[in-house]
């Protein structure tokens, strides 16, 4: 296969099909959604057996058990991606929506119209459910996708992708609207993140190799982020139970996610209020503690936190502790060493909980919650394509409306300017 031309013919589909996608009404997208749903209902055999393929070759080649974890349609997954395409169908189209039209002093009228990005590149490894997740939020923001899974997920992806293309011819959509690269040579990569005269837009989902390398080499506009160093700060005004269950939820109810907390700052006066409850939580959750020199003051059990643990994201049940002298020492600190994801504070002084959503300088900033909320579902966005820390177009969580833009539109009555 010549990886030039395969990625090339992919493109100019892909641009002919996002062209009849962006014309496509809701009722349309909506009946491909749902037929593409009840494809992968009735084809579960088919799939499983599939996904037992790239298990078995995962296995052979070594993968540790979370990839495999993450690599297997179990039946609570297979329905997770079902109920995910119904719930797409059920979100209000973004395509076509009218804002700010208002009249000038000339007569015209001024509006702003979402419309489709057009052609999306979407990069990711391992989970076999993103190709779901992606091609529903592809189609219903009215654009065609081009999806490149990870090696190790192939025959997975290829028959879901089949699903897919049955699903929309169902609908009388075209089938190369959701594209999946059936290759697994590298260097369809390198193609596709530099196919600019197809491709408007390349989401990079991963690890940060993988998002860092596309970042550098691609020469089409990334939506993405890099790290997950989340803070939650423990402010001098807080409720010591809801700091408590807040720390405790940010870290352990998942570790392997972009949005669980990675750094927990508290400030002086409570330090040894709360900190002694917290690393009983902790330690019967199996994280190990890495602090400042108060802290370990305070947690015998703490190891000594090094200049570099600040700027880990550990992905796993490690977590770093600073005791901090006050709201400005602590967002200092988050300024230094954020990575722009989520932050959270934990106070009942209103007056300085305006000074952090002000002044912190992230994604998405909370109070009172756990910084596991920062996720397109919990926000009401349905599926989500990822997160961005970046500031143009899209940040936080990528929904509907991260995948469509807004150009201007005038209505007149025969107007000339004068």
């Amino acid at each position: 296969m010549n990886i030039k031309d395969y990625m090339n013919s992919l493109g100019q589909q892909a641009r002919a099909a996002g062209r009849e996608l962006s014309r496509a009404d809701s009722g349309k997208k909506n009946a491909a959604l749902l037929a593409i749903a009840e494809h992968l209902a009735e084809q579960t055999v088919y799939l499983v057996e599939e996904n037992a393929k790239d298990l078995q070759a995962g296995k052979e080649k070594g993968l540790d058990e979370a990839l495999l974890d993450r690599l297997e349609l179990t039946p609570a997954r297979m329905q997770s991606m079902i109920e995910g395409l119904q719930q797409v169908a059920a979100l209000p189209d973004p395509v076509g929506a009218i804002s700010n039209l208002d009249y000038r002093p000339s007569g015209i009228q001024i509006g702003q119209m979402r419309v489709p990005l057009g052609v999306i590149g979407i990069i990711y490894e391992s989970r076999p459910n993103v190709t779901v997740d992606a091609a529903a939020l592809c189609l219903k923001s009215g654009n065609a996708c081009i999806l490149r899974g990870g090696s190790e997920s192939i025959n997975s992806n290829k028959a879901i992708a089949r699903c897919i293309a049955q699903g929309l011819a169902a609908a009388g959509l075209p089938e190369e609207g959701v594209q999946v690269v059936e290759t697994t040579d590298r260097a369809a990569v390198g193609e596709l993140i530099t196919l600019s005269d197809y491709v408007d837009v390349i989401v990079p989902r991963g690890g940060k190799n993988l998002i860092a390398r596309i970042s550098k080499e691609a020469t089409i506009p990334v939506i993405k982020h890099l790290d997950g160093i989340c803070h939650v700060y423990i402010d001098d005004h807080a409720d010591l139970e809801k700091a408590v269950n807040i720390a405790v939820n940010a870290k352990t109810h998942r570790y392997g996610v972009c949005n669980a907390m990675e750094t927990l700052l508290v400030a002086e006066s409570v330090a040894t209020a709360v900190l002694p409850a917290l690393a009983v939580e902790y330690k019967a959750a199996g994280v190990e503690l890495r602090g400042c020199l108060k802290t370990c003051s305070i947690v015998p059990d703490c190891i000594r936190a090094t200049e570099e643990d600040w700027a880990t994201e550990y992905l796993a049940p490690v977590l770093s502790i600073k005791v901090v002298a006050d709201i400005d020492d602590a967002m200092a600190h988050i300024n230094q060493f954020s990575s722009g994801h989520t932050e959270s504070i934990i106070t009942e002084n209103y007056t300085l909980a305006r000074r952090f959503l002000r002044e912190v300088d992230s994604s998405s900033v909370m109070i009172n919650a756990s910084t596991r909320f920062a996720d397109g579902f919990e926000y009401g966005l349905g599926a989500e394509i990822g997160i961005s820390t970046d500031k143009l177009h899209a940040r936080g969580p990528v929904g509907l409306e991260g995948l469509t833009s807004l150009k201007y539109i005038v209505l007149g009555d025969g107007h000339i300017r004068q």
